[in-house]
């Protein structure tokens, strides 16, 4: 029987009478309120077979409780005039009587099945056919080895010590500004060199920035190419 057992699970079994005469049988069972069985008993022709189906009752399953429950198929030749069916088993000789016992074995479903119907249930996934099939493209490497990390290294002394001089020359153009614009506010003609000379200066300072900001982007871009 194959669980869940939350509702009634039922099982067929088929008798098939082999023999040249008329064969009475009656299915038994040691747990019959937890069993119902259509038909219990009944007569089966030469050569024919009858299917009985086996209905175990709703329980709460319990998967280290081992099953004790069994059943047994007792037959016997019929008599030739048949008027009672229960007199026939009354009056029949042990010798006479063939028993067939059969154990019952319940069954959980396996939990990869449980996923199988879980993901049949849901439904497929709509794919994008804008991207291209074949293999996803590696991640690169974040690793880096010797030789590339001396060179990273050497790369950032060389770039501190540019960011150090062109500090320099920007503090020193930063002088050389305040002093060219002392001299036009202390120039009352206003002549042309001074304004000439204060505006050199302030262009200066806009030049530098750039080419600071330019190296930077650069040594950031170099490192994370490396």
């Amino acid at each position: 029987f194959p669980g869940p057992f939350t509702d009634v699970v039922t099982t067929n079994l088929k008798l098939r009478n082999p023999s040249d005469r008329k064969v009475c049988f009656k299915v038994k069972t040691t747990a019959p309120r937890r069993y119902c069985v259509r038909p219990n008993s009944g007569i089966i022709d030469p050569g024919s077979s009858v299917v009985v189906s086996v209905m175990l009752q709703p329980f709460d399953y319990d998967p280290n409780e081992k099953s004790k429950h069994k059943f047994m198929v007792q037959t016997t030749y019929a008599p030739p005039n048949i008027s009672d069916m229960e007199a026939v088993w009354k009056e029949a000789k042990p010798d006479e009587l063939m028993d067939s016992k059969l154990r019952c074995v319940f069954e959980m479903p396996n939990e990869n099945d449980k996923l199988n119907d879980i993901d049949a249930s849901k439904p497929a996934p709509v794919l994008n056919t804008s991207k291209q099939d074949g293999p996803m493209p590696k991640p690169h490497s974040v690793s880096l080895n010797d030789t590339e990390t001396r060179k990273l290294v050497e790369e950032c002394k060389r770039l501190q010590a540019e960011i150090m001089k062109l500090t320099d020359e920007n503090r020193h153009l930063r002088d050389e500004g305040l002093r060219l614009r002392k001299v036009a506010h202390s120039d009352k003609s206003g002549s042309p060199t001074a304004l000439a000379l204060r505006d050199n200066g302030s262009n200066s300072l806009p030049s530098l920035l750039v080419v600071i900001a330019a190296i930077f982007i650069g040594f950031f871009l170099g490192k994370f190419i490396l």
